[in-house]
């Protein structure tokens, strides 16, 4: 046995394997103002969600619909950030976007490298979530749409969602209450094992025959 071959050295090696064999990947989390994607990113984070959020003032009101989320008092100006293990050896860092078109320049640079997006819908408000959907499609970044639940609002299916957003085929729209962590997090293991699909069946394609 040499010097430096011993049981710490090994356990060291060991750890740092482990370290190396952990996966990271990148979730945007988008759609329309006010519709609950800084509660999703705060209620499944498993460490204290940094925030860049901001009072609404009187102006902003002039420029943003606040129409069906009249008890909002403050909005994200840059990004949500949080994070959450979804197994061993597997984290999801989750980014949420904001949700003014204002704010869409931030869009590019977050999407670098995200391996697919969660586009929270609010059946009360479907149209706002249009241009998040349309983002992802064009960039060919997949996605799911979850509905996000909120009482009092009429319920819908989810192929009557679909339809109504014009999804594109297989693009799975799930229900979901972004209070609650169980929840969010079969959303986000619904993503993950849809991008994960869609990202083999497109490097298969590259490869070809």
């Amino acid at each position: 046995m040499g010097p430096y071959d011993n049981g710490t050295t090994s356990a060291g090696s060991s750890d740092y394997e482990e370290e190396l064999a952990a996966l990271a990947l990148k979730i945007l989390v988008a759609g329309g103002f006010g519709v609950g994607k800084t509660t999703l990113v705060g209620a499944v984070s498993e460490i204290r969600p940094l925030r860049t959020e901001e009072l609404l003032s009187e102006a902003g009101r002039l420029v943003d619909d606040t129409g069906g989320a009249d008890h909002k008092t403050t909005t994200t100006v840059a990004m949500d950030f949080g994070r959450i293990t979804i197994r061993a050896g597997l984290s999801l860092y989750l980014f949420g976007t904001p949700g003014q078109d204002r704010f869409w320049f931030l869009w590019d640079e977050l999407a670098q490298g995200a391996l697919g997006a969660v586009v929270l819908a609010d059946t009360r408000r479907l149209e706002d979530c249009f241009p998040a959907v349309d983002y992802f499609e064009h960039r060919r970044i997949p996605f799911v749409v979850a509905v996000n639940c909120f009482s009092g609002a009429r319920g819908y299916g989810a192929d009557e969602v679909s339809r109504a957003l014009d999804l594109e085929q297989g693009t799975p729209v799930v229900l979901c209450d972004a209070r609650d962590k169980d929840s969010g997090k079969e959303v986000l293991i619904r993503l993950v094992e849809y991008a994960g699909r869609v990202h083999t069946a497109r490097l298969l394609d590259s490869v070809g025959p």
